[in-house]
């Protein structure tokens, strides 16, 4: 299993700001390459190839010559991941700072990291990582100016299903409240951006781009602890979470786009779903068609339907008589189905 563990670097923030200037060189270069490659009709240039083009770069750049080669190769990557004949250039202004490494060349020191003769010191945030380090780690610089350590290692997860999936939990996502469980609890929705819209305002007004930078920056972490402590608790307290697929690329290009995406539920999935592997929890994602609409006691779709129908958050089945709370039924019912996926090992339609 592959986990990433981040460390805010505390020395030498000086020279990752001129290494990164170097890197966006680097990753210019391969992008003229490349438009050169289309303008004369050759062939596209892989990772190997624009490895040979930069050959011998490394000292004139003041780079670490394994992370040359991860710019290009990342670039290469990326061109080829997003079909696009060639990319966007990289600068100062417009890009975050990062510097490529490749995971061999990252040597512990003490409580310490040392690469191409540097020693870096970190927060320690976290216990340092015993596993083998791998390829895809990293420097990496946020809005305010602050320089991370991205480490990838391969750690042993324990064996999906290691848990008999005894209590099990169902999740429906929403705005008004951040998550509503099967269980009858709710999550109140955090609205972290919302609440400093007003102080980003006042920055913005008044060209105070580092106060600009410093609010997105906490904005971001906010959010991310809260999905962090909360996605834990979860795997923590149940065997089985189940949570239903809300599409949110689609309603960020709605007019509910800035709450969605205050939100963060893609975000909250993606913790989810590794901190249950790392656990051996069992974590399923269900199609949440229909689950508002019907009844978790009797079955039938008796719910109230249609644009008019989102006002109602209380309705009663008119089959069985029984009263549900609309977001609470759409979780029970999100529970069912991942059960019976569970049951029958496919997908539910």
């Amino acid at each position: 299993m592959i986990l990433v563990y981040r460390y805010r670097v505390k020395s030498l923030n000086g020279l990752l700001n001129k290494q990164t200037r170097a890197c966006n060189f680097v990753w210019n270069f391969c992008n003229d390459r490349q438009k050169d490659a289309l303008r004369f009709g050759r062939r596209w240039h892989t990772g190997f190839d624009l490895n040979k083009l930069t050959t011998g770069s490394s000292r004139e750049l003041g780079l670490h010559s394994g992370t040359v080669n991860a710019v290009c190769e990342q670039y290469a990557q990326s061109r080829s991941q997003k079909k696009r004949p060639y990319l966007r250039y990289r600068s100062a202004k417009k890009s975050l700072g990062w510097v490529p490494l490749k995971g061999r060349e990252l040597k512990r020191e003490g409580e310490a990291f040392r690469f191409a003769g540097n020693t870096f010191r970190v927060f320690h945030s976290r216990a340092l990582p015993e596993d083998k380090i791998k390829d895809g780690t990293n420097f990496s610089r946020d809005r305010k100016g602050n320089w991370f350590l991205n480490i990838v290692i391969d750690v042993v997860a324990v064996a999906i299903g290691a848990r008999m999936p005894v209590r099990g939990v169902g999740i429906d996502l929403g705005l008004k409240d951040f998550a509503i469980f099967s269980t009858g609890e709710k999550i109140e929705a955090q609205r972290i951006y919302r609440g400093a819209e007003q102080a980003l305002a006042g920055a913005q007004r008044a060209h105070k781009k580092r106060r600009v930078k410093a609010i997105h920056t906490q904005v971001a972490n906010r959010r991310n602890d809260f999905h962090h402590k909360l996605s834990a608790r979860l795997v923590r307290e149940f065997d089985y979470i189940a949570v239903g697929n809300v599409n949110a690329s689609g309603l960020a290009k709605t007019t509910m786009a800035k709450s969605v995406l205050d939100a963060g539920w893609s975000s909250f999935r993606n913790q989810l779903a590794y901190k249950a592997v790392k656990h051996g929890a069992w974590y399923e994602e269900v199609n949440e068609r229909f689950t508002t609409q019907t009844c978790s006691d009797c079955g039938p779709v008796s719910g109230p339907k249609g644009l008019e129908g989102l006002v109602i958050r209380e309705w009663k089945c008119s089959d069985c008589g029984c009263v549900h709370d609309r977001d609470q039924n759409a979780a029970l019912n999100i529970l069912r189905r991942g059960r019976a996926t569970l049951a029958v090992g496919i997908p539910v339609l």
